[in-house]
């Protein structure tokens, strides 16, 4: 996909983007501290069901499960230099569940640490490590690139500079508190706007807290900047049971009626992260209210 096709899908409507993986593979039972590219890797049927129900469901775009498919994370697992092998692995997965039915998006991740002089992180180390895996991702034929998650402006930099001179759209959000603040330090719609100048395709906001808190974060990112706005939040906030596991506070019928909301504030590529399911996005999607 070029990044006029892909300006062209977002102009024809709303576009809805997939739930969570993460957390519904957990559910499925995945247990805690494996990789989770070997793990889906040797339950394939698992991602396969998931992400069938998706597209199902209504979405158009998926992300392949390479969100921590990069040489930092797969480092503690002794799989840094399977880079290339497991991003390839995971997106012809992801292809062989949604065949020509939906887009697949490779998924990249917030690196989890502030980049110099902040942090530790080079700027270069970061480029490095986002280049590696778009390289990958762009090989095995991934429609499009969604880097997500992003705790600081910086990360968006060092991807956007990675993506630069691939023909591939770039889709960028970032995990924020309620009043919009980016967790390494400013706020999201700054952050917006540096992406946009950066060459993002999309620009918004994924993880963080319930849609219910979000319409104001939503409407300033609208406000700041000219290209669509992604609203891709959790199913409201985490509760832990006593065996550790998260359960959300908000079910699909009150998810759904909060997203419209904020697809009115100007959201124009609408998902949902952790705690989310099919239902979630079926229920979007029967709603109409411009969902496509």
């Amino acid at each position: 996909m070029t990044k006029q096709e892909f300006s062209k899908l977002t102009a024809r409507g709303t576009v809805l983007l997939d739930g969570a993986t993460g957390s519904n593979l957990r559910a499925a039972g995945m247990p805690a501290g494996v990789s989770p590219e070997e793990w889906i890797l040797a339950n394939r049927e698992i991602l396969l069901n998931l992400q069938r129900r998706y597209v199902e469901a209504g979405s158009r775009i998926i992300m392949a499960p390479t969100f921590s498919a990069n040489r930092l994370s797969l480092k503690y697992f002794g799989l840094e230099d399977r880079v290339e092998e497991l991003n390839a692995a995971l997106t012809a997965l992801s292809r062989e569940a949604v065949g020509n039915r939906a887009l697949v998006a490779g998924d990249l991740s917030t690196m989890g640490r502030p980049l110099e002089p902040a942090g530790d992180l080079p700027y270069a180390e970061a480029y490095g490590i986002y280049r590696e895996q778009m390289e990958a991702l762009a090989k095995v034929g991934a429609d499009l690139l969604a880097v997500e998650t992003l705790m600081g402006a910086d990360e968006a930099a060092a991807a956007l500079d990675a993506a630069a001179d691939l023909t591939l759209p770039v889709m960028v959000s970032f995990s924020v508190e309620a009043d919009g603040g980016v967790m390494f330090g400013g706020t999201v719609w700054e952050a917006a706007v540096m992406a946009q100048e950066l060459g993002a395709a999309a620009v918004g906001v994924n993880c963080s807290v319930g849609p219910d808190q979000l319409e104001a974060v939503i409407r300033s990112v609208r406000d700041a900047v000219q290209i669509p706005v992604i609203a891709k939040p959790n199913a409201g906030l985490p509760v832990m049971d006593a065996l550790g596991q998260a359960h959300y506070s908000m079910g699909p019928e009150d998810f759904a009626r909060h997203m419209r909301t904020l697809a009115k504030a100007g959201a124009g590529i609408v998902g949902g992260c952790c705690g989310t399911t099919p239902e979630y996005i079926r229920q979007m999607a029967a709603g109409g209210d411009g969902f496509a």
